[in-house]
């Protein structure tokens, strides 16, 4: 992106945190450098002599583009500065597509292709719905990879799937089963360094099986703190009732993703374990204050960013406290809660826009969102509409052009990591082998 037009400066995304306060106390401590510089004196022997002034030298400037400085959520800043170039002069079709991961019905690859190459899409989201065996699946994948190439983009489409293990794998008789996310926090409760090992493990060797399939992204891990009995969606997804518990396989899990080069989604925040409804059918209340949800939901959140996170997916729920009455992927100050106090700089997701606590509550959700301070928006209803409607709003002048370019080199930034992490870290031969034997380790009592 152009001078000036940015909203982050790549200075702001390298610098250390805000301490939470809710998490730990703040230790400040305070250097003073001093230094002393010595002034030339001119010495005059006999007759003064006026001495010519030297030219200063030349002084390359540094190319921005080649920085290697690792930015918090994975990019390196070379790569993010990389990305705004590349974005800062498509038309509003393309940067609208860039920032959307459609959903598609059927199992049709070509389908698919023609929906991202016509829309320019970021990519798809792969349902159960869209799945046959392996084989379509690959062709599926390898449909939308040749339909971003055949755009013109020399980064990998996002092609990302909910496979967390448990009741949520969409990718069943495909991909290897895992046991729901809830072993993980069993597992690190009855022995913690065994436990983080098998859950990193299996976080390590599920990113090399979909990496394998043709998918670069998957949306897991769920960082949801559950409180059991009475919470009916996320249940035994979550990985405990006890937010160190849940943080500590969060953050393992994060750690896998990221060794094996595939973008990990931590979900939903700021928290749907403790919402009593589903957001599928419509829109459901979070109804306790600021001080518990910093104590116990943002819990697993802040260590997944400590980890790495290279994404968040911000939920559907009505925070109360601080948003009432609208999906939290809608509210400005929700996005302000993930950048400000969490201090999340890198990509920030909705949820799907399909749901109904969106469609029920929501006109042009998919502009609401971006001006909310969405990044990337996740399976919208229709597509083509979402698509039509930031275009319109970019025209109309009710979107920022500069905030869509910014969420638009963040996405590219993402696959740029992708990409290079991808080719480094090659998948193995036998990744259905080392899967299996990760969720035969997760699974043991």
């Amino acid at each position: 992106m152009s001078g000036g037009k940015h909203t982050e400066s790549a200075e702001s995304e390298t610098k250390p945190r805000r301490a939470r306060r809710w998490l730990k106390p703040v230790v400040a401590g305070a250097v003073l450098a001093l230094a002393a510089g010595a002034g030339a004196a001119a010495v005059t022997v006999g007759v003064p002599t006026e001495v010519e002034p030297d030219e200063p030298a030349a002084v390359a400037k540094p190319d921005p583009k080649r920085d290697t400085t690792p930015l918090p959520w994975g990019p390196t800043r070379g790569e993010l500065a990389t990305a705004r170039d590349l974005v800062k002069d498509w038309d509003d079709d393309r940067l609208a597509g860039q920032v959307i991961v459609g959903r598609f019905h059927g199992t049709d690859p070509a389908k698919a292709a023609k929906m991202v190459r016509k829309l320019h899409l970021a990519g798809v989201s792969v349902t159960g719905e869209n799945v046959v065996d392996e084989a379509q699946v690959r062709e599926t994948t390898a449909a939308v990879s040749k339909a971003v190439a055949s755009d013109g983009r020399t980064f990998p489409a996002v092609i990302g799937v909910d496979q967390e293990g448990g009741s949520v794998s969409h990718l069943r008789g495909v991909a290897t089963e895992f046991p729901e996310f809830a072993r993980a926090g069993d597992a690190i409760e009855a022995k913690p360094r065994r436990g983080i090992r098998v859950t990193t493990e299996a976080a390590r060797t599920t990113a090399f099986e979909l990496r394998d399939l043709g998918f670069t992204w998957a949306f897991a891990p769920v960082a949801d703190v559950t409180v059991g009995a009475s919470d009916p969606t996320i249940g035994s997804r979550s990985p405990s009732e006890d937010p160190r518990t849940a943080a500590a396989a969060v953050s393992a899990a994060v750690e896998g993703y990221n060794t094996a080069g595939l973008v990990s989604t931590t979900k939903h925040f700021p928290g749907h374990g403790g919402v009593a409804g589903d957001t599928h059918i419509g829109l459901q209340e979070l109804d306790y204050g600021m001080k518990k949800l910093k104590r116990r939901d943002l819990v697993p959140f802040d260590a997944a960013v400590d980890a790495g996170a290279p994404a968040v997916m911000v939920s559907h729920i009505d925070l109360k406290a601080i948003a009432p009455g609208k999906p939290a992927s809608m509210a400005k100050p929700v996005y302000d809660l993930l950048r400000e106090d969490v201090g999340f700089s890198g990509l920030a997701v909705t949820d799907s826009l399909g749901m109904g606590a969106v469609t029920t509550t929501t006109k042009k959700p998919s502009v609401t969102a971006l001006e909310a301070g969405a990044d990337l928006l996740l399976m919208p209803a229709s597509s083509k509409a979402a698509h039509r409607s930031i275009v319109k709003a970019l025209r109309s002048g009710r979107l920022d052009h500069s905030r869509v370019e910014e969420a638009a080199a963040k996405v590219v930034a993402m696959q740029l990591w992708q990409q290079r992490i991808a080719k480094g870290v090659p998948v193995p031969d036998d990744a259905r082998a080392q899967a299996e034997k990760a969720s035969a380790a997760l699974s043991k009592d």
